[in-house]
């Protein structure tokens, strides 16, 4: 019985050969078929139809949202990350950065009703591409909570922050997605400042 490294958690894993294959080709074969396999897994989980009514006329929209807001991130060369249209303005950088973090946060705090602080990254430290990875992280969680969650604990109540309003978690995702296009709206304005058709919007 011989083992492989697996990518995604180091653990090694058994792969059976009933027949020694010296040429190595064998063992490619059932390497690529695990390969293949575990992103069946993975696209399996990650087609799971939301649970409720709700949820299920929520994620488009969500998708929809978001895959906008990547096309924005994507549109701005790296070069103009850093740019802000006055002193007291976010960056571009700090503008998708914002929406990744708070996005994933509200969905914890309000959708979920865990107790969370925010954490947000220093723009610095980071360059387009791994604002765009950090982006569709938290776009994918959220999605997985719209999958996933049930019925009574969108039912359930939260108290808004800024407003001290008392609403549902299912309407909770709204505001999730409403920060999300709020701060998606003000970074398309600095492609535009800097000449930069802005993605068509779609819906």
């Amino acid at each position: 019985m011989d083992t492989f490294e697996s990518k995604q958690d180091g653990k090694r894993m058994p792969v059976y050969a009933p027949c020694r294959d010296t040429s190595g080709i064998g063992r490619i074969w059932v390497v690529v078929l695990l390969f293949f396999l575990g992103g069946a897994v993975t696209n399996a989980q990650n087609d799971t139809l939301p649970r409720t009514t709700f949820t299920k006329m929520y994620l488009p929209i969500w998708k929809e949202a978001t895959a906008h807001c990547l096309d924005v991130a994507m549109a701005m060369p790296d070069s103009l990350y850093t740019y802000r249209p006055a002193p007291e303005s976010k960056s571009f950088a700090e503008q998708m950065i914002h929406i990744a973090s708070a996005s994933s946060l509200l969905t914890k705090r309000y959708v979920q009703g865990f107790e969370v602080r925010p954490h947000t990254p220093n723009a610095d430290d980071l360059d387009k591409q791994a604002i765009i990875a950090l982006l569709k992280t938290s776009f994918a969680y959220t999605e997985t909570v719209v999958r996933t969650i049930d019925q009574e604990t969108l039912d359930q109540k939260c108290t808004m922050f800024h407003s001290g309003n008392t609403v549902s978690r299912a309407f909770a995702l709204f505001y999730v997605q409403d920060h999300l296009t709020n701060h998606r709206a003000k970074a398309n304005l600095y492609l535009r400042i800097n000449g930069i058709a802005p993605p068509e919007y779609t819906w």
